[in-house]
């Protein structure tokens, strides 16, 4: 065969000691730009193949040489590794600087993206290789098996495993999902010594199926993808070791570069070269053009060419029939497609299912195309074979047995779409936001403050700000040499975590406190081998939840006072007080992709776990954020917008509190935290999903509103507000009862209590209004069981008497008397307020009155709404205070004294609500005068038979109460 030569450019300039450099080269996607590189020039260089002669484009950031490029398969993305121990991240083709996205303890050696160009993986002569998130800049996972320098690596078209190689001859398989290592196969390549000019590689065929690798025989072998069997060798004219090489685009031809300097075209179906170049110097560096007959070279002193016509134009195009891999997912591995990269967006974006070491199952390491359904997946994975150790079984196969026809290649690929959807969702930490290359952006932002990071050359920069400027002195800054990505903050201190990182793969916790009596009161801890996710603050503890599925409570001193193990991996965690909540898989993605998610609440304190339960999301979301309200409610948003509250009613239900949806659908609403009644939140527009650090995020408050049906009466908002005070004031009486059995004092809940039943009562009033006006009788009556305080059913009566519906005002007073009754009987705890000033806690509570006498009316329904008792210590309470002393068989007359102790003011407010539900009552009172003698008087009675005069003896209360009046709707005169 006849040799041929090419003349080559120089690129960048010979080392002036004369000694060979690696230097590297690559197209773009479209075969627009060339880039090159060199070990001895710190200067990165963009060429335009189309004009040679014109000077390139010069990207000089790094410090020393250049010993690794690699370009995004999208070609927006160009990463470079250098001799300066540094991995730096442009956009391309335009060179913009974007990131030095991480940093090595030695000289990098290669680089290479996984399919989708989520994922780098870099290493080099420290042994270790870090995959990179480059959505976040996070590192995902370090791999730690070589004992050499690391020379070679290159993700399988499938996004299933790994393959590295070092300068020893060591090649490794490494199984992406769990980390770990499938096969190890020593000493089948070159060990090429200490000489960083030449370097062992590999490369992966464009189907996937077939690794090649440099063999000891100056050849290339080929291993199966699977079971990492030797297929074949070729074995040609090289006289010296191979020392680089690549598959053409369609995988139907390979070209070698040997020590010999010579490149050789090979047809890997025929197994023979078909084409060679001898060179003047040793080619260290090749890549075949994407989308034309021709291959660019670059050779040790920094030159380079481009040789056209490589395959004769008699054979098949080197780009004519290229695998489409585009539908092959990463069967539920590390990765994503790109349109799925909204999968998540706190915490990390990296798709690692588990992210754990032997917490997931090994996914199945059979052919891909061999499986038809997702069914057919899972039955041959089966658990029991998953448990044993790989078998190799020994099965010659020739390489035309690896292809296969484009249906079933094209079934296989809807198989892993199917299963590759069923994602179950990373770790995450509430607060903190993806890191973004080049700006700050937020470790935690919670409802007393921020935490923000910054990456500068080799650390970062962490800064702690509070809301309320006027707390304190501000928080030093500090400097971050951990790489911490997740922190926790409350008044006492902050906790910071990091992922495993270093060569002893160690995750690092570290709680600085804000304020202590003693010097060197910060504290950390380190994990070899075990990751933190997610950290929480307390009271007096620091909780850290890691990949192991341990929770490990400190105390503020740095004390280990807890280790428990969870039922699942972690998803995220938040702190309360006393209490830490968790939140785990419970099990794996049902088949509508819907998440399975429990959440268990553990009392550090009293070491007991109040709560715990299944955590409901829409289908189809996924948690992004979980925490607690200003009260302690444990609280959820999912990725739909919908914000979810626990409360104990009907046994520990989740109560959805806001929807998104029904709010504008231009913005994300980024949820900090949330009280009784308002959501707070950052909003942002669409596409955002998160806050920038700068400028200064404004705190956006939203009132919580329940997805209520399209009411008959159009009164969704009175509605709401109804179910919002009765859910608070649930709250408060869990809070008072809880005080109580501890003997504290309740007397703020109280007359908190007392506030939220007077707003309820107003809202009732106004919804039996409003089913006046829309002819609901009925629910009208409903309504007024629910009222909490006397005086609002008789401004009920009232209302419905000046609106002229006297049958709903008769049930009405039906209703209100039946309450007198039961209390003059002593059928019931008190319904009005009594005297007693110390009450139990039941009494706050809600109880209903006796079914007996609700039957015993004829007139109402059989199934209606039971009335709450009202509140007699919160009734009474201040009239107490005042030190009046009444005694229990004159109950009804001291109704006006306390009345009076309560204030003009409180009187005259509660008469003009009852007058502003409806117009019409305000014409019923003539004069100011009149409010002023209402104060002075009994609460008014329709049915009361008797004079003014009679009202004011007491004596005569229970006359009044015993006496039916003849006419219901008589309206007794006011002077």
């Amino acid at each position: 065969m006849k040799v041929r030569s090419m003349k080559l450019r120089e690129a960048h300039k010979a080392p002036s000691n004369g000694r060979p450099s690696f230097c590297s080269v690559l197209w773009d996607q479209q075969a627009r730009h060339l880039v090159t590189a060199s070990s001895s020039d710190p200067t990165i260089s963009i060429h335009d193949p189309l004009l040679p002669s014109a000077a390139p484009k010069l990207l000089r950031h790094h410090r020393d040489g250049v010993t690794a490029l690699a370009l995004s398969p999208n070609s927006t993305c160009l990463a470079s590794g250098s001799v300066d121990h540094s991995v730096k991240l442009y956009k391309f083709p335009g060179g913009e600087f974007e990131t030095n996205i991480t940093r090595f303890t030695l000289p990098i050696r290669v680089l290479a993206f996984n399919k989708s160009g989520t994922m780098l993986a870099a290493a080099g002569d420290d042994e270790g290789i870090k995959l990179i998130n480059t959505v976040d800049g996070s590192i995902a996972r370090v791999l730690k098996a070589h004992k050499g320098p690391i020379s070679g690596l290159g993700f399988d078209p499938n996004s299933e495993y790994l393959a590295s190689i070092d300068s020893t001859g060591t090649l490794i398989y490494w199984e992406l999902q769990s980390g770990s290592t499938i096969h190890t196969l020593k000493g089948i390549a070159p060990d090429l010594g200490l000489d960083p000019s030449v370097m062992n590689v590999i490369g992966w065929s464009p189907d996937g199926d077939t690794l090649a690798v440099p063999g000891l025989r100056n050849d290339v072998v080929m291993f199966d993808r699977d079971t990492a069997e030797k297929l074949f060798s070729l074995r040609g004219d090289h006289t010296q070791p191979i020392c680089f090489l690549a598959w053409s685009p369609n995988g139907k031809y390979m070209a070698t570069a040997g020590l010999d300097n010579q490149v050789l075209i090979w047809d890997v179906d025929k197994k023979q070269d078909i084409d060679r170049q001898k060179f003047d110097e040793r080619i260290c560096c090749l890549a075949w053009k994407p989308t034309g007959n021709a291959l660019v070279v670059i050779d040790v002193m920094g030159k380079y060419g481009v040789w056209e016509s490589v395959v004769p134009s008699s054979m098949k195009s080197p780009t004519e029939d290229i695998p489409n891999l585009h539908l092959k997912n990463s069967n539920g591995l590390l990765f994503f497609e790109e349109e799925d990269q909204e999968l998540s967006v706190s915490g990390s974006l990296s798709d690692l299912g588990k992210d754990s070491l032997g917490e997931s199952e090994p996914p199945s390491r059979k052919r891909i195309r061999k499986h038809s359904t997702f069914e057919s997946d899972l039955e041959e994975d089966g658990f029991e074979e998953m448990s044993l150790p790989l078998k190799v079984k020994s099965h010659k196969k020739t390489h035309h047995m690896h292809k296969v026809s484009k249906e079933d290649a094209s079934e296989g690929q809807k198989s892993k779409v199917t299963s590759s959807r069923f994602q179950m969702q990373e770790a995450f930490q509430p607060g903190a936001t993806p890191m973004q290359p080049g700006k700050r952006r937020f470790l935690c932002y919670n409802m007393l403050g921020s935490i923000t990071t910054m990456e500068h050359d080799g650390y970062s920069h962490i800064e702690i700000d509070f809301h309320d400027t006027s707390r304190g002195p501000r928080i030093p800054s500090m400097n971050d040499h951990f790489g911490f990505t997740m922190a926790s903050l409350n008044e006492k201190g902050s906790v910071f975590a990091n992922p495993c990182k270093g060569e002893k793969n160690m995750s690092t916790l570290m709680y600085r406190p804000f304020s202590s009596w003693a010097n060197n009161s910060e504290w950390s801890m380190r994990f070899e081998g075990e990751e933190v996710k997610a950290v929480a603050l307390g009271t007096s503890w620091v909780a850290a939840v890691t990949n192991l599925n341990f929770l490990r409570i400190f105390t503020e001193g740095g004390l280990q006072k807890h280790i428990l193990s969870l039922d699942g991996p972690v998803v995220t965690a938040s702190g309360f007080e006393d209490e830490v909540a968790v939140v785990t898989h419970a099990a794996e993605c049902l088949p509508t992709n819907e998440q399975v998610l429990e959440f268990k609440v553990f009392n550090v304190c009293d070491g007991t776990q109040p709560l715990k339960g299944r955590l409901p999301l829409t289908p189809g979301s996924h948690l992004i954020w979980f925490g607690f309200s200003d009260e302690g409610q444990l609280s959820s948003y999912d990725s739909k917008g919908v914000l979810r509250v626990f409360t104990s009613q009907f046994g520990g239900s989740w109560l959805p509190l806001f929807s998104a949806s029904k709010e504008k659908k231009s913005e994300n609403y980024w949820v900090v935290g949330l009280n009784a009644s308002k959501l707070f939140c950052i909003v942002s527009k669409n596409p955002e999903l998160f806050p920038q650090v700068m400028p200064k995020p404004v705190l956006t408050l939203l009132n919580l509103s329940l997805p209520l049906a399209s009411s008959d009466l159009g009164a969704e908002a009175l509605e709401n507000e109804f179910i919002l005070n009765s859910m608070h004031l649930s709250q408060i009486q869990k809070q008072i009862e809880d005080m109580s059995s501890s003997c504290l004092d309740t007397t703020l809940l109280e007359d908190e209590a007392f506030n939220v039943e007077a707003a309820q009562d107003k809202c009732i009033l106004r919804l039996i209004a409003s089913c006046c006006n829309g002819d609901k009788l009925e629910r009208a009556t409903e309504l007024v069981k629910l009222l909490l305080l006397e005086k609002s059913v008789r401004g009920a009566i009232k209302l419905v008497t000046v609106l002229k519906l006297p049958n709903l005002a008769e049930r009405f007073n039906s209703i209100l008397e039946e309450r007198l009754l039961n209390e003059s009987k002593g059928t019931m705890h008190s319904i009005f307020p009594s005297s007693t000033r110390h009450a139990s806690a039941k009494d706050v509570a809600f109880p209903k009155i006796s079914s007996s006498s609700e039957r015993s009316n004829p007139l109402e329904p059989d199934c209606q709404s039971s009335p709450p008792k009202l509140s007699a210590p919160l009734f009474t309470k201040k009239a107490k205070l005042q030190g009046a002393k009444v005694e229990e068989g004159k109950a009804e007359a001291n109704q006006t004294a306390k009345l009076d102790d309560i204030g003009k003011g409180k009187k005259i407010e509660e008469v003009k609500t009852v007058a502003k539900v409806n117009p019409i009552i305000t014409g019923e009172l003539k004069k100011v005068g009149e409010l002023e003698q209402i104060q002075h008087t009994r609460p008014f009675n329709p049915f009361a038979q008797s004079s003014i005069n009679q009202e004011k003896k007491a004596s005569e209360v229970d006359q009044v109460q015993a006496n039916r009046p003849s006419n219901p709707f008589f309206k007794s005169s006011v002077k």
